[in-house]
């Protein structure tokens, strides 16, 4: 009996895992499904002063939404994006190679874009081909609408 019972416990515990894990692949294809999506970490809200360490960063996808980028993070069961981010909000400060732990912290051959999104301070951090799209998206704003891209 107690050899049954343990049998039972371990196999809903694999049976939740595997449920888990569907829903993680579920939930990145409807996120990719509309098309516009790039892998980006982001590291929100620094200082001023902020040092170069690995901290900080959350993995995500990034989507285009019209004049919006949403950000989703990867390990998340929540539907709706996490940050939003308005192309006539953005305004980019600088670029850079990752520095320091942030080489283990972030996806090989990425590139960190520090911006500032209505006062808050943000990095985003992608592959070189992702941000030339993001760089041409923020060109690309309307007539009228100012984009600072540095």
């Amino acid at each position: 009996m107690e050899m049954f019972l343990a049998l039972l416990v371990s196999g809903c515990v694999v049976a939740l895992v595997l449920v888990g894990l569907f829903v993680f692949g579920l939930r990145r294809r409807l996120i990719q499904r509309s098309g516009g999506t790039f892998d980006c970490s982001l590291r929100w809200d620094l200082a001023e002063d902020h040092d170069a360490s690995g901290k900080g960063w959350v993995y995500g996808v990034a989507r285009y939404s019209g004049d919006r980028i949403e950000w989703f993070r990867i390990f998340s069961y929540a539907p709706r994006p996490r940050r939003v981010l308005e192309r006539s909000a953005i305004e980019v400060l600088a670029r850079r190679t990752p520095e320091g732990e942030e080489e283990l912290a972030l996806l090989s051959d990425s590139v960190v874009l520090a911006c500032r999104h209505r006062g808050t301070r943000l990095e985003l951090s992608m592959s070189e081909d992702a941000l030339t799209g993001f760089l041409a998206w923020l060109e690309a704003a309307p007539p009228g609408q100012r984009v600072n891209v540095a």
